[in-house]
């Protein structure tokens, strides 16, 4: 017994282990903030809102059947209904089933359920167009989290190579092969790269909350991503023109959609509202029956009728047709005419605007992709230019040519141009995510 506790207990402590070093990867990442998401969760209620909304329209072209059942006891001063005497008290059941059904209404019943579906399709592209911002927002955290973790790197690989440097020179200064003020100068860089260090860790730990609370998880401490390092992945997104990418964009992107659907929906209001200058035609039928207990069988015979046997005697059946003609109404069926007329109007400007703002985007990501393109390689050039300038100030370094300040800012402008290539490569990186995101390419870092 006690071997299967021990067992059980390294088992959970095992898995609790493996819980806290999860890594998280980018489609992991993403997929977890679509579903956890709180603003996508409450779009999604407004989805389901819609949807009921759709099943209402549905219903106002059914017939309706409503029931009523009224008892009621009175007291004082009354007549009996069969011998036309007075009583002082009568007890009184009466029943209704009452079913309408509107004939025509402008067909504004029709186009109210057009309108909820194709609000629900709507509905659905602001939900799809909220995922698409939380992937780019998401790939954008997540990147930020590997360019600091890998300046870090950089910065820990570069402070080892400066503390074989520091003990060297503690080395030539104690033979007095070199002046102490090179120790002083070497012992300043160290110190520096210790800061340059601090700071890394808590820029990473910073984007690491930052990403954390993209996918609503508090539990910081434990939160890390795959320790992968990305290199720029090949595109050929650049053959394709901005305005090549635009057109392909206004076909699928749901942020358009949602807007051309807004307008749909205006154009239907208007219909729905002019349907309103139009006579209504409704169709009812009634059933009714009633029972009392001062309904006797004959004026000499004092029995009371039976409640079943009253049902059936006292009952009813009534039909017809009601029409209803909005002859003067104080002009609010032509102003909501008018007033959904501007709406329209509005929703048209919108998907102008929407356009427009898509291919501004569109245009300064293709912008952007040829700019840190160039600026990578470039970074790259000066990185190289910088490790060839480092590694000749070293060899003059030991060998006494150059003083340690010198060589501490040979050193610097190394760490400076390793620090510009990270940057520029995951910026570059980012831009070219968001180019091929408008062509339709999924976001991947593979």
């Amino acid at each position: 017994m006690k071997f299967r506790i021990t067992l059980f207990m390294i088992i959970c402590a095992m898995f609790i282990t493996n819980a806290q070093m999860k890594k998280w990867t980018l489609q992991e990442c993403v997929t977890f903030a679509i579903d956890n998401n709180l603003t996508i969760e409450q779009f999604e209620l407004d989805l389901e809102t819609v949807q009921i909304e759709e099943r209402d329209a549905l219903g106002n072209l059914i017939p309706n059947l409503n029931g009523d059942a009224r008892l009621t006891e009175n007291l004082g001063l009354s007549f009996n209904p069969t011998s036309q005497e007075p009583v002082n008290s009568q007890l009184n059941f009466t029943g209704n089933l009452t079913s309408s059904l509107t004939l025509f209404d402008g067909l504004r019943n029709f186009k109210n359920l057009t309108r909820a579906k194709m609000n629900a399709i709507a509905s659905q592209y602001r939900l799809d167009d909220l995922k698409d911002d939380i992937r780019l927002n998401v790939a954008n955290a997540y990147l930020q989290v590997l360019s600091n973790k890998e300046a870090l790197k950089v910065s820990e690989a570069q402070f080892a190579v400066t503390e074989q440097d520091l003990k060297r020179t503690k080395e030539l200064v104690e033979s007095g092969v070199s002046p102490r003020g090179d120790l002083l100068e070497i012992e300043a860089t160290a110190a520096s790269q210790e800061q340059q260090i601090v700071n890394g860790e808590g820029l990473v730990l910073i984007s690491r909350i930052n990403l954390a609370q993209l996918l609503q998880i508090t539990d910081y401490e434990n939160f890390d991503i795959a320790d992968e390092s990305f290199e720029i992945p090949p595109s050929d997104i650049l053959n394709n023109s901005a305005k090549v990418i635009f057109d392909k964009a206004l076909g699928f992107r749901n942020d358009i959609k949602f807007s051309k659907s807004n307008v749909e929906l205006a154009e239907k209001d208007i219909e729905i509202a002019k349907g309103a200058l139009y006579p209504t035609l409704n169709a009812f039928i009634n059933y009714n029956t009633r029972y009392s207990d001062q309904n006797l069988v004959s004026a000499q015979d004092l029995t009371i009728i039976p409640f079943t046997e009253q049902l059936y005697r006292f009952d009813g059946l009534s039909y017809g047709f009601q029409l209803n003609v909005p002859f003067f109404n104080g002009w609010s069926t032509r102003n909501g005419v008018k007033r959904a007329k501007i709406d329209l109007e509005r929703a048209k400007l919108q998907l102008e605007q929407d356009k427009l703002d898509l291919e501004t985007n569109i245009q300064q990501a293709y912008v952007d992709v040829t700019t840190f393109s160039k600026a990578y390689d470039a970074a790259v050039k000066t990185m190289e230019a910088r490790r060839l300038a480092y590694d000749y100030a070293k060899e003059r370094f030991n060998v006494g040519l150059m003083n340690a300040f010198d060589f501490s800012q040979a050193q610097s402008r190394v760490d400076d141009a390793e620090a510009t290539v990270i940057r520029t490569k995951y910026d570059y990186i980012f831009r070219l995510k968001i180019l091929e995101f408008y062509f339709g390419i999924p976001i991947s870092l593979n």
